[in-house]
């Protein structure tokens, strides 16, 4: 750790290096746990898929539950002492790898047995992610500053998370899964050594409630407003990222060979837009910009309903464009709610629950995706491998009309609770 830069209260780039790189991991496993694990167990290993839906949405829910009361967890740690969270953390990591390991080669055989085989080793997974997860995003938010040393530090965890998606996007079809598992215990071990060796946060002596208020990020009337809409435009992105190898792979039949390049294309271009939205935030806003981003993501996304059979090409187009897009729903909510946090006098305190409802909002997204499209297109006749012409119908409705529906309906939630209540200028919109 270095305490020299707390003492100083500067963070520079070296220490906002170590600390982001733990971003990196979580990005990389975070991928194949919610795209990868619905087609793998469909199509490899023959569990139906409205079986199989039903046990995600359970085990997603479930992981979505518990995350307000690990972020509780975590804030009783912070209060306690670094080292304890580090320690915590360290063995949050290896089971998150035991987790993982096991979830993507199950030793049994049958239905049944897979279907339990996956809830254990999803919610083994998932708790371990969360704690890991929650405990590293209020590290970095403690880590406080001036406005330009926030964005550096979330700039430079977010960029890495970006770097694990492509590394991700790209390994299971590549590398297989085996060597998939072996590189993620590789980059989670580096990355917690260096979030080991970064700054270390300051945090005021608890308050009567400050580890203990789980409720409190709900009662921000603010708080609530911006929920709202992170979780209503997250469904809208978790619908397509649980369908897309079904898209690819049965609408568009397209080779297996493309699935890194519509993957690796689209989070290429996240990556790369990021500059570009907060340039645009200096002069809109953060909510006006991630509004904007909206209504690109539809834009560019509706086009997908239309695409059948050989238009591989025309959706590395889409790809490209919802990846430009998804660049603001990257950086652009998380700056929101790390203004909240400042501006409601909780920073120090009460940075685990705010992420432990913020990542309840994210994994709820996730769960619904899964527990109701899946089931969904299974009792509308779609199968994996189907060519018959009204399942595909179907499919394509799922994966591009629905999310644009519900894009549409978050991009209003955004403009009636944070644009038209609030000025360009209001407090509750700092830069990034």
């Amino acid at each position: 750790m270095n305490p020299s830069a707390q003492a100083q209260g500067v963070v520079g780039v070296a220490d906002s290096l170590r600390y982001g790189l733990l971003g990196l991991p979580l990005a990389f496993v975070a991928l194949p746990l919610y795209v990868v694990v619905p087609h793998h167990y469909a199509s490899e290993l023959g569990v139906p898929i409205a079986l199989l839906g039903a046990v995600l949405l359970a085990a997603r829910l479930l992981d979505a539950f518990v995350d307000p009361l690990i972020g509780r967890g975590i804030d009783r740690l912070y209060a306690r002492s670094v080292r304890a969270v580090l320690t915590v953390s360290a063995l949050a990591a290896i089971l998150l790898v035991l987790g993982f390991g096991l979830l993507f080669f199950p030793p049994v055989h049958g239905t049944s047995a897979l279907l339990v085989w996956a809830a254990g080793t999803l919610a083994l997974t998932y708790l371990a992610f969360s704690t890991l997860t929650v405990a590293h995003q209020s590290w970095g938010a403690m880590l406080g500053g001036d406005e330009a040393q926030r964005a550096r530090i979330v700039g430079w965890r977010e960029g890495l998370g970006v770097a694990g998606v492509l590394i991700a996007s790209v390994a299971p079809s590549t590398l297989g899964l085996p060597a998939t598992t072996a590189l993620f215990a590789v980059l989670l071990a580096a990355g917690w050594l260096a979030w080991a060796r970064s700054p270390i946060p300051t945090h005021p002596a608890p308050t009567a409630h400050a580890a203990t208020d789980l409720w409190l990020p709900l009662r921000r009337p603010a708080f609530r407003r911006l929920l709202a809409v992170f979780m209503l435009n997250g469904i809208a992105s978790a619908v397509p990222a649980t369908l897309v190898l079904f898209f690819v792979q049965d609408r568009l039949q397209a080779p297996r060979a493309w699935e890194p390049a519509f993957l690796g294309l689209y989070f290429l271009c996240a990556a790369l837009s990021i500059p570009l939205w907060l340039r645009l935030v200096r002069t809109w806003g953060l909510a006006r910009s991630w509004l904007a981003g909206m209504g690109l993501a539809i834009a560019a996304f509706i086009w997908t309903a239309a695409l059948g059979e050989g238009d591989a090409m025309a959706f590395l187009v889409v790809c490209a464009a919802s990846g430009f897009a998804l660049g603001a729903d990257l950086a652009l909510p998380g700056a929101l709610l790390a203004g909240q946090i400042q501006d409601a006098g909780d920073r120090g305190r009460h940075e685990g629950s705010y992420f432990g409802w913020w990542n309840f909002a994210t994994k709820l997204n996730l769960a619904l995706a899964a527990g109701l499209a899946l089931p969904l297109l299974g009792l509308a006749g779609y199968a994996p491998g189907t060519r018959d012409a009204q399942a595909l119908s179907t499919l394509s409705l799922a994966y591009g009309v629905l999310p644009c529906v519900l894009k549409l309906l978050a991009a209003a939630g955004l403009y009636l609770a944070l644009i038209r209540t609030t000025s360009p200028t209001s407090p509750g919109e700092p830069p990034p």
